[in-house]
């Protein structure tokens, strides 16, 4: 006689395989046979991005290939009550695109055309599929470049970058996704086709630009964007200083910014994520500091020498123990190597790693790494720690082994009270990586029960069956406490479908 278990097990699973037979035949009529997957094997590729302790297998995946056909997608998903997650190249670390458990998702790959780049106004117009690299590459012979350049810009899109509102190691100077791009161009859950800013310095009406920017899929759909571009400095060189003292490493950071230098890239990394990367990338790094900074410095070569005179005055008096600067194009790019390859390193080192993103005051520097320190002996993990140190923005990488039991819920632990410290110095949850599925008890640190229904109350008026990437960013107020304040729910998964790596 079958149990109870299993005749509930057998009806939910034929309740889950009526469902997707459903969303296929719907979708099966707007979009080529090719551009529908919906087998275990087509579609296991998309359970996760680049969170992958969590995954959750769509219902099925579109791959559409024009405008129309994504406009029919989401119109017949609204009408029908199918939730939607567009994705990108999935480089992700917040789970921002891990597919909903009864939902669609909706890949833009095919969107990778740079449509049209103007040397003149110096923008370019490109579709959300492009990589952040491309446009650099396709402006290069007009003199220009797309400025913001996240660690994963070989490979990450334009339309995740609007997601996301992405910084990268020049952002202290030339500023976020947020700051260089002038229009955002998509569709709404129901099909409308909607603009976000404008190709003149302003735009009529509402300025939304900033709201669609950093909304993690929640809004809109976004298929073309309007970057600026500028022009490639006639130079630039790098400083790489070593400290003996972490805290003498943070305060040189503060005192730059507070001598009225702005460099161009700001970096921090502290011993043991300088063994990682060198022993990977060869950059050249001084392996007996306790920390070391990155400084750039670019513009005209009589800008430059100016102000790596000034950094390498105030580097000094904040107790550097030697300071290099790069003599050679190839030189920069060597010391800049070991930063950018921070965390392929890191995976070199540790079966898995959790790579968290908040931001603190640059005074705090010292101080966050200080708790870090000591929440490793309180969790039982190592972490090894990489900063925008202009912006003060954290990347501690956590790391764990998810084959050894209780190493995932401890790292899950160990993110929340990083997160929840930095909001305590005055900071943040969150930077670049946004909050996707991964910081969404860290939320009710960050805000209260009026402040996260308001941002409900703006999501409705886009999307009011919350159909677009649902269950992520804004939690339900059932994970927060009276005030705010984080239920203790450590090791708790976001929703009950998702399935532990």
């Amino acid at each position: 006689m079958i149990g109870l278990q299993d005749a509930l097990s057998n009806n939910d699973h034929q309740a889950k395989t009526l469902r997707q037979r459903h969303i296929v035949d719907t979708l099966s009529a707007l979009v080529p046979k090719h551009a529908l997957l919906f087998t275990p094997e087509d579609t296991t590729p998309y359970e996760c991005d680049g969170l992958t302790a969590y995954r959750q297998r769509p219902v099925c995946v579109v791959l559409p290939e024009t405008e129309a056909q994504v406009q029919a997608v989401l119109a017949s998903c609204n009408q029908n009550g199918f939730p939607v997650v567009a994705r990108g190249a999935g480089t992700g670390l917040s789970g921002g695109a891990m597919p909903y458990h009864d939902g669609v998702v909706l890949s833009l790959a095919k969107f990778n055309k740079i449509i049209h780049i103007d040397p003149l106004a110096k923008t370019a117009d490109v579709q959300c599929g492009v990589r952040n690299l491309a446009i650099s590459e396709a402006a290069s012979q007009y003199g220009l470049y797309y400025a913001p350049d996240p660690s994963s810009q070989i490979a990450c899109t334009i339309g995740g970058n609007v997601a996301e509102n992405s910084g990268g190691v020049h952002c202290l100077k030339y500023g976020l996704t947020a700051h260089n791009v002038l229009k955002v161009r998509g569709f709404t859950i129901s099909g409308q086709a909607v603009t976000f800013g404008s190709d003149a310095l302003d735009a009529p009406g509402l300025d939304l630009l900033p709201l669609i920017i950093g909304s993690e899929g929640m809004l809109a759909v976004t298929l073309e964007v309007t970057v600026r571009l500028i022009p490639k400095p006639q130079e630039a060189k790098c400083i790489m200083a070593s400290f003996s003292q972490i805290r003498a490493a943070g305060e040189a950071v503060a005192q730059l910014i507070g001598s009225g230098i702005i460099p161009a890239g700001l970096e921090m990394m502290d011993q043991p994520m300088t063994a990682a990367v060198e022993d990977f990338a060869h950059a050249g790094y001084d392996l007996s500091a306790a920390a070391i900074l990155l400084c750039e410095s670019d513009g005209t070569p009589e800008e430059v020498q100016e102000e790596i005179e000034r950094m390498s005055s105030v580097l000094l008096s904040c107790g550097a123990t030697s300071i290099a600067v790069s003599q050679s194009e190839e030189e920069r790019l060597r010391f800049w190597s070991g930063r950018k390859n921070a965390f392929p390193a890191s995976g070199r080192i540790s079966p898995d790693y959790m790579c968290m993103d908040s931001t603190i005051p640059r005074k705090r520097l010292a101080d966050i790494l200080d708790a870090i320190k000591a929440m490793e002996s309180t969790y039982g993990l190592r972490c090894v720690n990489v900063f925008h140190a202009g912006d003060g923005n954290l990347h501690p990488l956590i790391l764990f082994d998810a084959n050894q039991a209780d190493e995932l819920k401890r790292a899950e632990a160990f993110g929340a009270d990083i997160l929840e410290t930095s909001v305590a110095m005055g900071g943040t949850i969150t930077g670049e990586h946004g909050v996707g599925i991964e910081k969404l008890s860290s939320m009710c640190v960050q805000f209260t029960a009026q402040e996260l229904q308001q941002m409900l109350e703006i999501k409705k008026a886009f999307d009011p069956q919350t159909l677009l990437n649902p269950a992520k960013v804004i939690p339900t107020l059932q994970r927060c406490a009276e005030g705010g304040k984080m239920v203790v729910r450590q090791g708790q998964l976001p929703f009950a479908h998702i399935e532990r790596f």
